[in-house]
């Protein structure tokens, strides 16, 4: 039986090199491995390396899999700071492949994939982690009027939107009762934010393993990934990332929990947290503690879905069905342990 993520050369070729300039002679078709929900691959040709990203086949939610959505931003984001690869060219849906997909240029340079950086030495660790802040800056000081997006999510009361959408999807995948998880969400709720009005365009998923550094040195060629990216509050990016250092390093998410981060070069969350003020002129960031609980619920809710899909035999690898709903205890139980601290 064929798989049918297996995309045919001698289908392709033809429609892009007449939709590509200059693309010739394609080759091998590589599906990257690392777990995407849409399935990305390197295409080799006598005109160089290229990346495929495609929604995957089959019937799909309609909000899900936008690769028109990733194109658009990656290609508004060209020249302004954002390091993003080449768009190249966007499909419709009756692409030679039956489904939309998009072209970038190949971006050669390394990936971590272990935010502890075990491959680095102290300086570069901490070189890393500064180019990642600087990144993170300068994402959310784009003028998205300016760059044609400022159409591209609902302005206004962030976090009042994000907490009823995965509320409601957490409701609907849900498969056990979690008093943990529900105390957060009558938390959440209690405890949100005035809109201080803040809008910036937000990663969703910005993390290091979304990044390709130089080969060289420590500088971010190109942020990936942009699935879960809209108009939003520039502070849910920043407290999202920051969670990886209270995630526990021996775990699914290889976060910096455990580790002593002074020892081996990485800063610490307040520190980086700083930086970030720094670079963007600001005093602080209040109400911390709801930012980062918010962030532990988003992603629980994230890993619900998946462990609901797995269950109905619809995941993409029901062996893992098991680790998700681990995942929801983990990170439902971290959420109540920062909530209590603060009591």
């Amino acid at each position: 039986m064929t798989d049918p993520n297996t995309l045919d050369p001698a289908l392709l070729a033809p429609y892009l090199e007449r939709e590509v300039p200059g693309f010739s002679g394609l080759g091998a078709i590589e599906k990257f491995k690392s777990g995407q929900s849409n399935p990305t691959y390197l295409l080799t040709a006598k005109s160089g390396r290229y990346v495929l990203r495609a929604k995957p086949p089959g019937q799909l939610l309609k909000s899900a899999h936008q690769v028109d959505r990733e194109f658009r931003v990656m290609k508004a984001l060209a020249g302004t700071g954002v390091p993003v690869p080449q768009m190249l060219h966007l499909s419709d849906e009756n692409s030679p492949i039956g489904r939309m997909f998009y072209l970038m240029a190949f971006v050669d340079g390394r990936i971590f994939w272990d935010p502890a950086l075990p491959e680095a030495s102290s300086s570069e660790r901490a070189a890393v982690y500064d180019a990642m802040n600087a990144t993170l800056a300068i994402l959310h000081d784009v003028d998205v009027e300016a760059v044609g997006l400022g159409d591209y999510g609902r302005p206004g009361n962030y976090f009042e939107r994000q907490l009823a959408r995965w509320t409601s999807q957490y409701r609907a995948s849900e498969t056990e009762t979690n008093g943990e998880m529900d105390a957060l969400i009558a938390w959440l709720e209690a405890n949100q934010p005035a809109d201080d009005g803040r809008l910036s365009l937000v990663h969703g998923d910005y993390r290091l393993d979304n990044m390709i550094f130089a080969k060289d040195q420590a500088e971010v060629i190109a942020l990936l990934d942009w699935e879960l990216s809209t108009l939003g509050h520039p502070f849910a990016d920043i407290a999202y990332q920051c969670m990886q250092w209270r995630l526990p390093h021996q775990s699914g998410f290889k976060g910096l929990g455990g580790i002593d981060r002074a020892a081996v070069g990485l800063p610490s969350e307040e520190d980086y947290v700083a930086a970030y003020c720094r670079r963007r002129g600001l005093g602080g960031i209040a109400n911390w503690t709801f930012l980062l609980a918010f962030s532990f619920f988003r992603l629980a809710a994230i890993c619900q879905g998946v462990y609901k899909r797995a269950l109905d035999g619809n995941a993409s690898n029901p062996a893992k069905a098991k680790v998700y709903a681990d995942a929801v205890k983990l990170l439902t139980h971290l959420a109540a342990r920062l909530i209590e601290g603060e009591k």
